[in-house]
């Protein structure tokens, strides 16, 4: 399988890589970094690849148009990240939520060329996995319903898309893509961490996918994602003593139906899930970082009975709080 791509009218290749299709067990890793400054471009890439495997991440800005040539040989299935961020303003006059409308999907591509075309005066941020047939059918259960369709496409040999149109990009992927591109680990560590996070992030996606499917295919309008994010931004600030989302609703401007259902769809967790993670998350810090008792964990992360907390981190974890020292 070889992958490539360039600007057009420009000789010199964003990437071009010839990955062996087979997954192996014992795989080496590749990696490599790429700065390209040459108006209107300026790209700076981070590649990574293996048998079966290629990942880039690639910061771009665009000072003039330009469009992308994409090639691939071979079969291959694609999960596509893509941030973007539009210097400005939104009609508010409030700044724009960065990456507001980051999106993702997974495609089969059965050897094929594209062309993108890109606005100036942009900043984009895309994550881009190629894996082989082979590696991705080792990752995923073929018989299970959610994959029936896309895999059935996939033995046919037509292109296809796993959803009809790019979905949303959740926190937790950002924060498995964030966790692939800053590892510091190398040899048999990156490997390992590496294959870790991508079925991870797969993991994620196909989550929000089945999500999608379940709860129906109303779409999002992109007035609202703004919004969206700043109830998010209100949630990571005031977690200990959330608003209610009748009050969330009235601090954004948006009804309470479209916070509740739009949050679910845009971020793949209710309200009251990710509100839970913050705490939890910051209540396993405060035990393993700063040594605090079981009582000053739960009053600093908003329980005022110590019994509430315990039953509440144990329903999370698993465990019981006093337990996670051990």
């Amino acid at each position: 399988m070889i992958v490539k791509a360039r600007i057009e009218h420009q000789k010199d290749f964003l990437f071009m890589e010839e990955i062996p299709d087979k997954y192996v067990l014992d795989h080496r890793l590749s990696e490599k970094s790429i700065t390209i400054k040459d108006a209107p471009v300026g790209i700076k890439n981070y590649q990574l690849s293996t048998n079966g495997l290629f990942l880039v991440h690639s910061e771009m800005k665009f000072d003039g148009p330009a469009r992308i040539l994409t090639e691939v040989e071979g079969e291959a299935i694609t999960c596509q990240f893509i941030f973007s961020n539009k210097n400005g303003s939104d009609a508010s006059g409030k700044q724009s939520a960065k990456y507001g409308l980051s999106r993702h999907n997974i495609r089969y591509i059965p050897s094929a060329k594209e062309a993108y075309d890109v606005k100036p005066d942009v900043e984009f941020v895309y994550f881009l996995i190629v894996l082989s047939k082979d590696y991705y059918l080792r990752l995923v259960d073929l018989y299970s319903p959610l994959h029936e369709q896309f895999v059935q496409e996939i033995e046919k040999g037509i292109s296809t898309s796993f959803a009809e149109h790019d979905l949303f990009m959740t926190p937790e992927m950002r924060r498995s893509i964030e966790a692939i591109v800053t590892c510091r680990q190398d040899g048999e560590l990156k490997r390992l961490f590496t294959d870790a996070r991508i079925t991870e992030l797969i993991m994620y996606q196909l989550e929000q996918f089945s999500q999608h499917i379940q709860g129906g295919k109303e779409a999002l309008l992109d007035r609202d994602i703004p919004k969206l994010e700043e109830a998010r931004e209100i949630l990571e600030r005031d977690y200990i003593d959330p608003p209610t989302h009748k009050q969330l609703s009235k601090m954004i401007l948006l009804n309470e139906f479209k916070l509740r259902t739009g949050f679910k769809k845009y971020f793949g967790s209710t309200i009251y899930d990710f509100v839970t993670r913050l705490r939890m998350e910051e209540a396993k810090r405060l035990i393993l970082e700063e040594g605090k008792n079981m009582y000053e964990v739960g009053v600093n992360i908003g329980f005022k009975h110590q019994a509430s907390f315990t039953n509440a981190f144990k329903k999370y974890y698993g465990i019981l709080p006093s337990d996670v020292r051990l």
